[in-house]
């Protein structure tokens, strides 16, 4: 695993937009170190960093994009008389989103016109199609922004960001759990490793049925080994910055309790801690063949079309947009710029006794 450092990452305060539940506790002081200078947390919610407080005219002035039954319905229109075998119709519309293509799309595709998003200073420097923070910091890379900012289910309370939010509380598949260790000061620490891991437990709820901090998450050693990462970090004025990671897999399993996963380049955490909780963000540049393959796989074109997600346009517009780590054979840019935002609760971690044999699973 390659790491490299992050001393330039300016932490930005991002709002974010969680409304399901009062997890985060204010004023609370931050200075004190923990117990033993350990301190875990589980993740409660997810979903692509997309920037939905701008005017539709000035994000997406053409509309939004159409999904699949508004692209098969222009295909193979029925007001003409005209019948369609099945094989020239649905199975080869179904062939096309299981085998997506770069050539030009049959339809528009509306990319995000706005200049503002959440996100991160992926590549150090300002480029002319960097966005802007909504704290107003320059530089950000977000090109998934551009890609998703108009399909309305994954903007503020779309389809795709209710499930996110859904998935996250109930599939037992998502537990992604974060550990720090070498916590000597909560508010400013030069030096803290991050451990990642993927945890067995439902989330604990005290008596009216609302996430609280305190529960236990013991993790996967076996099947979850995919999703172990020692990570180096620091704390700057309470919040968390780790040096970026070659090659991190998220768990991202977006329903029915299939285990997926997002593959992201150059990935990394800056996430605001809280004794009882964090938020904040994870960016990286994601793979676009892992992000098809991941869709494919945990919705059929029956789910995709609840958030008017067109798979094979999207396919183009990430490729289309792709900002990073280029093929070493044919040169073109295998991955997209992106950020998360992310929730968690404080949780003990438990591992397994060190003298316990893990048969591994690669």
């Amino acid at each position: 695993m390659t790491r490299k450092r992050a001393d330039t990452l300016t932490p930005p305060l991002q709002r974010l937009l969680f409304g399901t539940v009062a997890l985060f506790v204010t004023g609370m002081a931050v200075a004190e170190a923990p117990r033993d200078g350990r301190i875990g947390y589980v993740m409660v919610e997810r979903r692509w960093a997309v920037y939905s407080e701008d005017d539709l005219d000035t994000a997406c002035p053409d509309g939004f994009n159409g999904g699949p039954r508004d692209q098969f319905s222009e295909l193979f229109p029925t007001d003409n008389g005209q019948q369609y075998t099945e094989l020239e119709s649905r199975l080869m519309r179904e062939g096309r989103q299981a085998h997506p293509t770069t050539s030009k799309d049959p339809f528009p595709y509306y990319d995000a016109q706005g200049l503002i998003s959440y996100g991160l200073n992926l590549d150090n420097r300002i480029g002319p199609n960097d966005l802007q923070s909504p704290a107003g910091i320059e530089g950000i890379d977000n090109q998934v922004y551009r890609a998703v900012g108009c399909i309305d289910g994954y903007r503020y309370k779309g389809a795709v960001w209710q499930f996110d939010t859904s998935d996250m509380l109930e599939n037992l598949a998502n537990r992604f759990v974060i550990e720090l260790a070498g916590v000597d000061d909560f508010h400013n620490d030069d030096e803290v490793t991050v451990t990642t891991y993927r945890g067995l437990d439902g989330l604990h709820k005290d008596a009216t049925g609302t996430l609280s901090a305190g529960g236990v998450q013991r993790v996967d050693m076996r099947w979850g080994q995919p999703f172990i990462y020692q990570i180096q970090g620091k704390i700057v004025d309470g919040v968390l910055i780790t040096e970026p990671v070659d090659e991190f897999k998220l768990i991202w399993s977006m329903a029915q309790n299939i285990g997926s996963y997002q593959l992201f380049q150059g990935f990394r955490m800056q996430i605001e801690l809280n004794p009882k909780s964090a938020k904040g963000l994870f960016a990286g540049y994601v793979d676009i063949d892992q992000w098809d393959l991941n869709l494919n796989t945990n919705w059929t074109t029956h789910f995709q079309s609840y958030g008017h997600v067109s798979q094979p346009s999207l396919y183009r517009a990430m490729h289309r947009l792709a900002d990073g780590y280029p093929d070493p054979v044919t040169g073109e840019n295998t991955a997209v710029s992106s950020a998360v935002e992310v929730s968690f609760i404080q949780v003990h971690v438990m591992r397994p006794p060190e003298d316990v044999k893990v048969a591994r699973t690669d």
